[in-house]
């Protein structure tokens, strides 16, 4: 079966920087795979590569086995469902018809239903009818994870959804992203918390330099000679309620 996101030998620069090298990475579907690198390592690049809003230099990015670039603006949204890492919204439109943007292909009253259950489903239904630009950067963020599971794309890309959310919202966005896998979506995300990737991913890919340097199950990908390698970190897993947890402090 042809993974629906493969990305081989990939190059690009940004701003005469080069931010991928080489890069190689898969998902398949019934995955979700988080994407962890420091920062600068080019996790963002890589994603817009994929949603087709990074031109390649060398190598290819496909989706489904087609070549990215290769594909309509049109077709690549029947296809993939993008979080941005920005949060900025230009109108102050009610929270259910940003959720609705979701739905492009849909018939307006089928959006704004998809879009209501999907605001339910993160937990600010009760916001539907309000102006995003009147709420708080957490509530916003729940209105931009809604429009993507509004979707009906089975590839869904997400650019760091949980920075500056507290706890429960970062796990309510990764189960809720972790729900699309087990529903057959293939879902790439990036990360910064270690332990939560470990916690909710299928596998593990880690970014350094533009390339990537390990993906694998997560104990395997974020091993002790990766961590220092690649965060500076001496760390290990061990076990938690909840999952295994990392324990580490900066190398010396």
């Amino acid at each position: 079966m042809i993974a629906p996101l493969t990305m081989w030998d990939a190059d690009a620069m940004l701003g005469g920087r080069k931010v991928l090298d080489g890069a190689e990475v898969q998902v398949e579907h019934g995955q979700l795979v988080a994407l962890v690198g420091p920062n600068g390592a080019g996790k963002s690049s890589l994603i817009k590569a994929f949603a087709g809003l990074l031109t390649l230099d060398g190598g290819v990015a496909r989706l489904n086995g087609d070549d990215v670039a290769t594909l309509s603006p049109r077709e690549r949204a029947k296809r993939v469902a993008y979080l941005p890492q920005e949060r900025r919204i230009a109108w102050n439109l009610p929270a259910v018809e940003v959720a609705a943007l979701g739905a492009p292909f849909l018939s307006g009253p089928e959006a704004l239903t998809r879009a209501e259950a999907a605001l339910a489903e993160v937990g600010v239904a009760h916001l539907a009818d309000r102006g995003v630009a009147e709420m708080s950067g957490g509530e916003r963020a729940r209105v931009l994870l809604a429009r993507v599971l509004t979707s009906e794309a089975r590839l869904l890309l997400a650019d760091e959804p949980i920075a500056g959310l507290d706890p429960d919202a970062q796990r309510l966005v990764l189960e809720r992203l972790r729900a699309r896998a087990d529903g057959g979506a293939a879902v790439l995300v990036s990360l910064h918390d270690l332990t939560l990737a470990a916690a909710f991913a299928d596998g593990v890919a880690v970014m350094d330099q533009g390339q990537i340097v390990a993906q694998a199950p997560p104990m395997e990908a974020l091993e002790p000679e990766v961590l220092r390698r690649v965060f500076g970190l001496d760390g290990q897993w061990i076990p938690g309620p909840d999952g295994p947890l990392l324990a580490a402090r900066r190398a010396q």
